[in-house]
Parts: C-alpha cells; structure tokens; sequence
C-alpha cells in the first residue's frame, strides 16, 4: 500500500537512511542533509523538518514546508515537499512542490502516484488557485509526471519548465 507521512520521530531510522542516502542535488531537487550523520539527523535536521512544517524557526525568505515521505508497505521509497504558499521566489522557481524518488524504485510509478497523494494534500494547505512547480529540462520523466497529475507549462527558461496545476 502506498501512502504518505509526515516526517516522524517514530519512523527515525528509516527516515534517516533515505536521507543520507538521497543525493545532494540531482535535477534540482536538493538535499542538504547528504550523507548526514545519525546523530546530526535526529538532533538538528528531522527537528528542522517537523518545525518548518508549523512555522517555526524559518529561516529568512522561506515559508512553512511539510516534508512526506512516500512508503510503499514499510519501505521509504520517495520523498515530497509541500511549501504551505508562495513568495516571490517560489512564485518565480521551485512553486509548492518538490520530491524526488529513490534510484532504485524510478520507473515503476512512484513519482506519479505519490504526487496525485502531494497534490490532495496540498490543496488543503495552500491557498493559491493552481499548485505551482518547475522541472529541470534535461528530466523529461519529471515533466511527464507531472503532466499526468494534471500540469501544463506555464513558461520556460533556458533550464525549467514551470508548470501549473489549477484547483
């Protein structure tokens, strides 16, 4: 069964292990806590991810992001973000929404399903009328993802796509 939950104290160990697994930035999608240690993970980061989500202790120019893991069963196999609105710098690159998938489950409809699940969610958090996102242009399986769960480009650069979901 596939599901999303928040990021947990419950969960540590397997959270954890995604995390320090999950590249630093790969298509865009950033991970600052690479290769992070255990200890840092539970002390600093996994607090940091439960608190972004209420608001507390932001640093300058973000906003609040809930941070989910998708499991299938009890195994972590992707992660999304949902950034609870926009700023001016979300509105102009990475939108509300980020994930990234674990290498070794790509290709098997991750990504599309647990975004269809970050979407439901997020429009009962956001208040914006379209769920805004972007893509790397060099990760055409990202923007058919996307494309599946209803997006459409908006506009592009010379990099991205940004696309669009309307409520």
């Amino acid at each position: 069964m596939l599901y999303l939950k928040e990021a947990n104290y419950e969960d540590i160990e397997k959270e954890y292990e995604y995390i320090r697994d999950l590249p630093k930035d790969e298509n865009g999608f950033t991970n600052p806590d690479f290769q992070i240690s255990r200890k840092d993970f539970e002390e600093k980061a996994l607090l940091s991810y439960i608190n972004q989500s209420k608001g507390i202790d932001l640093p300058e120019g973000y906003v609040p992001c809930t941070t989910y893991f998708l499991w299938d069963n009890d195994e972590i196999v992707g992660l999304f973000r949902i950034r609870h609105h926009l700023n001016e710098f979300l509105r102009t690159g990475a939108g509300h929404i980020g994930y990234g998938i674990g290498k070794k489950y790509r290709g098997k409809g991750y990504a599309t399903e647990g975004l269809r699940l970050t979407i439901e969610k997020a429009w009962t958090i956001i208040p914006e009328d379209e769920i805004y996102m972007s893509v790397h242009k060099d990760n055409p399986a990202s923007l058919k993802v996307q494309q599946k769960n209803g997006a459409y480009i908006h506009h592009e650069d010379d990099k991205e796509f940004y696309t669009r979901i309307k409520r």
